[in-house]
Formats: structure tokens, C-alpha cells, sequence
């Protein structure tokens, strides 16, 4: 069952964000993630949104995506995420065809 995993950030250093950015599809791509989005400037239509990006991405399975996240690779750039950037994150799954009706 397909899972996506959707982030919000801000970031507050570009130049150390850039740093992790730099490598990221290299080491993405390497699982079977697909990037579905990522926008800088969400259209908010109800609360508030006060992150400065949103990431929306696809895995097919919980456990490719949790592979990727905790793989060596990923756990290297993540220090230029977190020294540019605060996020919050969940993992949502998938709908199987005819489950919600």
C-alpha cells in the first residue's frame, strides 16, 4: 500500500537548507520515492500556515520509506536540514480502491 509522507518546514538558514538540498534526489531517488510536491507558496484555506515550504512525497510501501529516512545517506544531509530549517512531518497511508465510500 502506497504511504506518503507530508512536510512543512521553515527555513530560517537558505545557505545551510541549500546544503542538504543539494544532495537530496540522489539519495531519494535511490528508494522508490516519488516527490509529488513541494511548494513555497501554499494557498492556505482554513487555520494558519505559517511554514515557508510543504513537501508532499509518495513511497509504495512503509517500509521503502522508512528505509530511505533512516538510511546512512539521508542521515548525513539531514544535519543541513536541521541547521537550516525547523519541520514537522507525518506519514499518511494510502487508500486501497473502494475503502472509503
Amino acid at each position: 500500500m502506497a504511504v506518503y509522507m507530508i512536510s512543512r518546514m521553515t527555513i530560517h538558514d537558505r545557505a545551510e537548507y541549500d546544503k542538504y538540498e543539494e544532495r537530496f534526489m540522489d539519495i531519494f531517488d535511490k528508494f522508490d520515492g516519488k516527490l509529488l510536491s513541494v511548494d513555497e507558496e501554499p494557498q492556505v484555506v482554513a487555520g494558519e500556515w505559517k511554514a515557508t515550504r510543504s513537501v508532499l512525497m509518495e513511497f509504495p510501501t512503509k517500509s521503502q520509506l522508512f528505509a530511505w529516512l533512516t538510511s546512512p545517506e539521508y542521515q548525513e544531509i539531514g544535519k543541513y536540514r536541521d541547521a537550516g530549517s525547523t519541520a514537522d512531518a507525518i506519514i499518511v497511508k494510502g487508500l486501497e480502491p473502494g475503502e472509503f465510500k
